[in-house]
């Protein structure tokens, strides 16, 4: 890598910056964080980042509000050493399902932990598959959206399934463009699963919209949150033929039950990124895991060479 490039890491991920770091070809920075006795976070920047270009990688995944104070307390610091630019890698950028006003009188978190950063000091901000889009234009700074797709397409691939036994389904209707593009770069068959949500985290499933009998049916969302809805919906799926219902996901939040459901479910295989440390405490055999470390890799090293982002994503 060029000069003047750091990286730091906060304490949601560090295995994960530990990936990035080896892709770049450099150390992780040197940072001490710790806490008062009262449980203020308190962060000390043990370089000179004076003029250099910083990177501080950082998921916003539980313990959230911790997670999210080491990031802007690390920016803050950082700004304050003289830092050139500050660029926050927050592979999962947590608070994206409070996007809109969904009823009177609630809150649009999204936009409020966007604020939070820009206050803080970020000049630009990375992140990998936002629960929704729309959230990019929250922040006054650049921000690049990567894709999981990257690196969880090519694990499809390698299962070597024949197109037409294949059939990509999308969870729900807001999760269909992501679905066909799965479908269109592995040439197959594309099933939408109809449902309606009562309650946060509480879904019926409906029916399905397309063919799955007889066919490895996988279906892909950008989160796992207490699997409820992808349990139900692959259990649907199978009810209508499917022969193999498999998941794909790039961020494995897994609260609550999240786990057993996993376990207990028709799902032969689920697959997602580290974007969130997987739990230490608990076991799915289900689970498989694909590095971000390439995908974040490159990223930085554009943004740090001043070249194109869209790139990574073109052919």
């Amino acid at each position: 890598m060029g000069t003047g490039l750091k990286l730091f890491s906060g304490n949601s991920n560090r295995a994960l910056a530990e990936d990035v770091a080896r892709h770049l070809g450099i150390p992780l920075a040197r940072i001490k964080m710790g806490r008062f006795s009262d449980g203020e976070i308190n962060v000390a920047i043990q370089e000179s980042v004076r003029g250099q270009d910083v990177f501080v990688l950082q998921s916003t995944c539980n313990p959230v509000n911790d997670n999210l104070m080491e990031l802007l307390i690390t920016i803050d610091a950082l700004q304050r050493a003289s830092a050139g630019q500050i660029t926050a890698v927050i592979p999962y950028y947590g608070y994206a399902r409070q996007d809109r006003q969904a009823v009177p009188r609630s809150p649009i978190t999204a936009k409020l932990v966007a604020d939070l950063v820009s206050a803080a000091g970020a000049n630009r901000v990375v992140s990998v598959d936002l629960h929704a889009t729309q959230i990019q234009g929250f922040f006054s700074c650049p921000f690049d959206h990567l894709y999981g797709s990257i690196v969880l397409l090519p694990e499809l691939q390698r299962l070597r399934i024949p197109k037409e036994d294949l059939v990509i389904v999308s969870p729900d209707a807001g999760g269909v463009e992501r679905a066909r593009y799965y479908s269109s770069r592995l040439g197959c068959g594309l099933a939408i699963i109809d449902k309606r949500r009562s309650a946060p985290n509480v879904a019926e499933v409906m029916h399905i919209i397309g063919d799955v009998r007889d066919r490895v049916a996988i279906v892909v969302d950008d989160m796992i949150d207490t699997a409820g809805t992808l349990t139900k919906g692959a259990a649907v799926v199978k009810e209508h033929g499917a022969r193999d219902v498999l998941a794909v996901a790039t961020h494995a939040v897994l609260s609550g039950p999240a786990y057993q459901r996993l376990e207990d479910s028709v799902l032969s295989r689920v697959i997602v990124t580290n974007s969130i440390p997987l739990r230490t405490d608990v076991k799915c055999s289900k689970l498989q895991t694909v590095s971000l470390g390439s995908l974040l890799g490159d990223a930085i090293e554009r943004v740090h060479g001043k070249q194109s982002i869209s790139s990574l994503f073109t052919d």
